[in-house]
């Protein structure tokens, strides 16, 4: 360390051709190295050497084109001053770098590691579907509130905002997320917990986690069974009906038309508005909806109505989408039909009610099966109960009850008192 320094000049390092250290005291030496090959020039870099607890020590500090002879000795009287202290360079920089990776690594956001934990189980959930609702999830209720915090700094107060969030659902007043929906936010809750943790296991993250519900989340807000009460969707009588379907008939437009295609299969929201034109198959009059799309997760057939066919008919024949949103190539919202009813002056009713006025009506004036019913509605059935109708003629008789179904939604009101004879059902 008492040698000389600063014996090279920029000139004489840009004359050293020969391979070798060259010396330019206080420990530090520039490399030359032969090149590559034999015409390529000589490489050259910055070197420090040193002796910790008797040994001889070396470390690299750079190739010459990026460190410059004035860096070089700044960096070199920065590691004599860490030897003076005690500390070993080596180390020190190690350390350093250590500190930077796992900085780098505490830099991503929530919303990168959401990503990342949906593409590390995907393979290992039941259906896309699955991950479908994840994400769905995430990007509603989570990304615009916490989805841009580094993962680091979410904290109990993040994740309280987004379960206290105002949802605004018209024309009821706006609620926080927590009471409004309080199974959706518990699912969110769950989710937000989840992707923490993982984020903790790869180390983008440190310390406990603040989405946790016992001992923790439980303590600021009410368990989900004390808020959340049976809510049955607004369902219309299936006596009122028919002429229900008369007035949604007398209305123009997409949402009208699909409004009217969910009434007479059955079928949920998301299912109508999702639909693609390659599930139908036009000559055996069939709509198969892809297990991707079912909230069960398996491929289910809707046999189609003269009606149901009708209205496929009349929606524009372009764009992947049967049912088109505003947008070029996007599906039509999954308001646009409560919109409809709203315009109606039906707003007491819900899309989905629907569902429950072809269950009623079923149940009360046919005799076709509980299970057969059910199997309509896409319900999940045992596999054995499945598997008895799949072995018969379960799509024909499916067939017959939508057929019914339909006729009973154009039925004049004075012919509505017949019933359908269950003795005459009996043997389906």
């Amino acid at each position: 360390m008492g040698r000389e320094s600063n014996r090279l000049t920029a000139i004489e390092i840009n004359r050293k051709k020969r391979p070798g250290l060259y010396a330019d005291g206080g420990g530090l030496c520039l490399q030359v190295q032969p090149g590559t090959s034999k015409t390529s020039s000589p490489t050259k870099a910055w070197i420090f050497r040193y002796m910790l607890s008797g040994q001889p020590h070396k470390m690299g500090m750079g190739p010459l084109a990026l460190v410059s002879l004035a860096e070089a000795r700044e960096k070199a009287l920065t590691y004599r001053k860490q030897l003076l202290a005690g500390i070993d360079p080596l180390a020190a920089r190690a350390a350093e770098r250590a500190n930077a990776a796992a900085e780098a690594l505490r830099s991503f956001t929530f919303s990168q590691c959401a990503e990342k934990y949906i593409a590390a189980h995907r393979a290992g959930w039941k259906n896309a579907k699955h991950a479908w609702q994840w994400e769905s999830t995430i990007k509603s209720y989570v990304e615009l509130i916490i989805g841009a915090l580094r993962v680091q700094a979410v904290d109990t107060a993040a994740v309280m905002r987004v379960l206290e969030q105002d949802i605004i659902d018209k024309p009821n007043p706006p609620m926080p997320f927590w009471q409004a929906r309080p199974d959706t936010a518990g699912r969110v809750r769950g989710r937000i917990e989840a992707i923490l943790s993982w984020a903790t296991a790869r180390g983008y993250r440190s310390g406990d986690n603040p989405a946790r519900w016992r001992g923790h989340i439980d303590q600021m807000l009410p368990g989900r069974s004390k808020i959340a009460k049976v809510r049955h969707h607004s369902a219309l009588p299936y006596r009122e009906l028919p002429e229900f379907m008369v007035s949604l008939q007398a209305c123009e437009g997409i949402s009208a038309r699909a409004l009217e295609f969910t009434i007479l299969t059955a079928s949920r929201t998301g299912e109508v508005i999702g639909a693609r034109r390659a599930e139908f198959d036009d000559d055996a009059r069939m709509w198969v909806i892809p297990g991707i799309r079912m909230k069960s997760g398996r491929e289910h057939r809707v046999p189609l109505s003269e009606r149901a066919l009708e209205i496929l008919a009349t929606v524009p024949s372009e764009g992947e989408f049967v049912f088109p949103g505003r947008r070029p190539g996007s599906a039509l919202s999954n308001m646009a039909m409560l919109e409809t009813l709203k315009q109606m002056g039906r707003g007491d009713l819900t899309t989905h009610g629907f569902r429950s006025t072809f269950r009623d009506w079923a149940a009360e004036t046919t005799a076709y099966p509980h299970e057969l019913q059910e199997i309509a509605l896409a319900h999940v059935v045992s596999d054995k109960v499945e598997a008895a109708y799949r072995r018969g003629d379960m799509l024909e008789k499916r067939r017959r009850l939508m057929a019914e179904w339909t006729r009973y939604c154009a039925t004049p009101a004075p012919a509505r008192s017949k019933v359908t004879s269950i003795r005459r059902r009996s043997t389906l």
